[in-house]
């Protein structure tokens, strides 16, 4: 069960990822805890993505597709993994397919969550960050027992910087431009499986159960 989630910055794929997970016993991948953990373990990848992340540069491709399937020989990836934030745009991908290939394996389904730029903006910039301890809150779905107050330790809720809806419209033109030609890209391979992500957390997690079980 070798699955990749698609999805705009808000769509809901990183809760998605994190359930299909849990229910199959397989990783929850992410680059950004790949990197730690091999700079954590100092190993030679690490290293090398650790000088341009100290100067501040975007890992290289060639070497982001290393890591990541250096990851997949770890032994809890024997059952599969899930796959999320990566890859981001179609160069990524046709890295990531090459390297599979070369070791006879391949990604088996690429799941988009879908959902309007509209109720993105929306949804972001109803959360609530708790500046004390961290919680989170949304003004609609999830909001504090007293507005603008943390239930779990009292300090003040703010609205971040980057979930204010002029960042957020910046953050979907990046996904519009960079990343969302990958629906295609796989979509021509044959395992894009698309979802409506406004149906709901658990109706949608419950399409996602039908595809990889079918």
């Amino acid at each position: 069960m070798k699955i990749i989630m698609l999805g705009a910055p808000g769509a809901g794929k990183g809760t998605q990822a994190k359930k299909l997970a849990t229910k199959y016993g397989i990783p929850h991948i992410s680059t950004g805890d790949i990197f730690r953990a091999n700079i954590k373990n100092g190993t030679e990848l690490g290293a090398k993505a650790k000088v341009y992340m100290d100067q501040g540069l975007l890992v290289p491709d060639e070497l982001v597709v290393c890591l990541v399937v250096d990851r997949f020989k770890k032994s809890d990836c024997e059952k599969g993994y899930v796959l999320d934030g990566f890859p981001r745009t179609i160069p990524q991908a046709k890295e990531l397919d090459e390297a599979l290939a070369k070791n006879g394996d391949a990604v088996e389904y690429a799941i988009d969550v879908d959902v309007t730029d509209a109720e993105i903006i929306s949804r972001m910039s109803g959360r609530r960050a708790c500046v004390g301890c961290g919680a989170t809150y949304h003004v609609k779905s999830v909001p504090p027992k007293k507005e603008g107050i943390c239930d779990v330790c009292g300090a003040n809720l703010i609205l971040r910087d980057d979930d204010k809806p002029e960042t957020v419209e910046k953050r979907l033109k990046v996904y519009h431009d960079q990343t969302q030609p990958l629906i295609e890209y796989y979509q021509a391979k044959g395992i894009l499986k698309s979802i409506d992500g406004s149906i709901g957390l658990e109706n949608i997690f419950k399409e996602i159960v039908k595809i990889v079980e079918a």
